[in-house]
This record gives C-alpha cells, sequence and structure tokens, in this order.
C-alpha cells in the first residue's frame, strides 16, 4: 500500500504543482491584444456595475419592506458574494421554503439575482426574519 501511494503521490503532484498552461496562454491573448483587452475591461465593469446594482436593489427592498434588521452591510461589502447576516435556522428555511440557496454561514452568490427576481428575493428574506 505505501508504494501505490508514493507511486499515486508522482503522479498526481505535478498536475498540483504545475497547472495547465491554457489559462496563461489564454490571459497572454487577452491582454497581449489591444481590442481584446479593451473589450474585457469593458465586460468587467459592466459586471462589476451589475453586482453593485444588484447590492443595491436587495438593501433598498429590504430597508423599504422594512424587513427587521440592518442591511447596510450588504452594500458595505464587495464582490460576488454577500454575507446575508441571516442565521443558520434562517438560511435552511430560505431554501427549504422558498427554494433560495446558500450557505448556511448566509454567503449567498449575488450573480444569480437580477431585476426580474429581485422582488422574490426580498420577500423571501423579509418571510424568514419575520418567522
Amino acid at each position: 500500500a505505501k508504494a501505490v501511494l508514493s507511486q499515486l503521490k508522482l503522479v498526481i503532484r505535478p498536475m498540483y504543482s504545475s497547472p495547465p498552461i491554457h489559462g496563461a496562454l489564454l490571459v497572454e491573448k487577452i491582454l497581449g491584444d489591444d481590442a481584446s483587452f479593451d473589450a474585457w475591461k469593458t465586460e468587467l465593469k459592466a459586471m462589476s456595475d451589475r453586482i453593485l446594482e444588484v447590492r443595491k436593489l436587495l438593501r433598498d427592498g429590504l430597508v423599504e419592506k422594512q424587513t427587521p434588521g440592518t442591511w447596510d452591510h450588504i452594500t458595505n461589502q464587495i464582490g460576488m458574494f454577500s454575507y446575508t447576516g441571516l442565521t443558520e435556522s434562517q438560511c435552511e428555511l430560505l431554501t427549504s421554503k422558498h427554494h433560495i440557496y446558500l450557505l448556511k454561514s448566509g454567503r449567498i452568490s449575488l450573480a444569480g439575482l437580477n431585476k426580474n427576481n429581485m422582488q422574490k428575493m426580498i420577500d423571501a428574506v423579509d418571510d424568514v426574519v419575520r418567522a
């Protein structure tokens, strides 16, 4: 068993120590071409702005609905993920009752939220907070 484990380690080590070059080649291609780089920056800005808008819509919706608690932390954070401030039991209820999936820690991906489903999210969070 020790010999097999030793051989497996020899096989898998290069896979972790030397990741495939595909990602580096892609970055080189995009960053190395002015037109591609400009397009990438434009798309990155659009995505970043959308996430900021989602954060604002969610916070403003919860405040407008007078959902108990403070919600400024939603817009004070940055990135695609947000800690909602919900308890583990509230997160479980959000998942089981409303089919909104997030970690039990309250961390959720904002990328799945948009203007079309935002009210459902606001109503669901309000419901589990008041439960």
